[in-house]
């Protein structure tokens, strides 16, 4: 069995992970998961029966986010974390994106729009005062954390290209600059053949 073992559907949130696993570059075993028949070991891994889902010598990570710092921090050859003393942007944003933007983008596909007096009860607020904040974070230098890419990048970079794609999130100059400096990374090609090829092999 292999020291890293991923489940996953091509057509999820793995498909952020899998980016983050070909950063780190160490090798895994991917399990696929059926929406319809997900398997009993998967099933007491994750009891919420949510992917992606990771076992990294015995130790259960879920949620992409978790998982995507997880990573970062397992396997620091990769170099995909900063240093402890300089994380305040880093842990900053990771959470931005995994609270106030996926639950503006949610409710934004759900049709849920709170009402102004709603606001203040919301950790986002309205998608237009995350849409705004996140203009700024990836504008402010040349990665979300800084000047290096990071792991940040890959969850953030996932959110912003996923809000796009579904219309969950405006076109914009910024988002644009920002996606064009990650996108062709080796990792992030790789993982996307990847994925794009068992969604072609599912349906083809």
């Amino acid at each position: 069995m292999s020291d890293l073992i991923f489940y996953t559907n091509p057509m999820s949130r793995g498909r952020i992970a899998r980016w983050m696993l070909e950063e780190v570059g160490a090798p895994y075993e991917t399990r696929l998961v059926d929406w319809t028949d997900k398997p009993a070991d998967f099933l007491a891994a994750n009891p919420m029966a949510k992917v992606p889902t990771i076992i990294h010598r015995g130790q259960v990570v879920t949620e992409a986010g978790a998982i995507i710092a997880y990573l970062a921090d397992a396997f620091p050859d990769a170099e995909l974390a900063p240093a402890p003393a300089q994380r305040a942007a880093y842990y900053r944003w990771m959470f931005f994106a995994a609270g106030p933007l996926e639950a503006a983008t949610t409710d934004r596909a759900l049709g849920v729009a709170p009402t102004a007096e709603q606001q203040g009860m919301v950790g986002y607020g309205s998608l237009d005062r995350v849409v705004q904040a996140l203009k700024g974070a990836v504008s402010a230098d040349t990665y979300i954390a800084g000047e290096r890419f990071t792991a940040a990048d890959v969850y953030v970079g996932s959110h912003i290209s996923w809000g796009l794609q579904f219309g969950s999130l405006p076109n914009c100059e910024e988002f644009d600059r920002y996606l064009a400096r990650l996108m062709d990374r080796p990792a992030a090609v790789r993982a996307r053949e990847i994925d794009d090829a068992l969604i072609a092999g599912a349906t083809g």
